[in-house]
């Protein structure tokens, strides 16, 4: 038997990036503490976990200020497509839509990761050419501090309200659900990127929600 291709599409969360004390501060956690490194290392054997992260991507948004590539719907199709067959494709998004820029409410970044869902769903990206099944992650809640606070003026409350909206998506899509706001914080240097721990509380996480829904546990 084949192993099992899971594809996590995500942003600087899922590229590993540590909490940001200025603009130009563009450090990464080794690849061993990112946590589709250690979900894999949890699933092991038989499992192939590729990790798709880019800083600053979005759900919907041709970003003004950052370019249009951070526009995750611009480029989902297209990793499906280079990656297949995939068996999972998790959607860890949403984080960059609270940005004040958008003045997107929750229901709206959930509606626009409903969209990333939807592609992945009427795709034949999957085994047998068949669709994937989607695992749709509410990122952990963001704060209002640190040099990035004004960027995510008003997001934190937002970001606490996303997870019931995407829950309900989940459900509409037929797609597996997973709320990490009681799984991991944000580091407290910036409001937005993820400590060590969180890193690997995630990963330990969605390794288990993806066996359950591949069957694996």
């Amino acid at each position: 038997m084949s192993d099992k291709t899971i594809l996590c599409f995500g942003d600087s969360n899922t590229h590993g990036t540590i909490a940001m004390v200025d603009w130009n501060d563009r450090r990464r956690f080794p690849k061993a503490q990112r946590w589709p490194s250690v979900m894999a290392g949890i699933l092991g054997d038989g499992y192939d976990v590729i990790p798709e992260g880019q800083s600053g991507r979005n759900a919907a948004y041709d970003d003004p200020i950052e370019g249009k590539h951070r526009n995750g719907e611009r480029t989902l199709l297209a990793l499906l497509e280079s990656h297949r067959p995939i068996d999972l494709l998790v959607i860890m998004l949403g984080t960059n839509d609270l940005k004040a820029r958008f003045g997107a409410p929750p229901i709206d970044i959930a509606l626009a990761i409903e969209r990333l869902a939807k592609l992945a769903i009427g795709s034949d990206t999957g085994p047998n050419d068949r669709a994937p099944k989607v695992l749709l992650v509410a990122p952990v809640p963001i704060e209002e501090v640190g040099y990035l606070g004004e960027l995510f003026a008003g997001g934190a409350e937002k970001s606490r309200a996303l997870p019931g909206y995407l829950e309900k998506i989940a459900e509409r899509q037929g797609a597996g659900f997973l709320d990490l706001a009681p799984v991991a914080q944000v580091d407290p240097v910036d409001g937005v990127h993820l400590t060590a721990e969180a890193q690997a509380a995630i990963g330990r996480a969605i390794a288990a929600k993806a066996l359950s829904m591949l069957g694996g546990g």
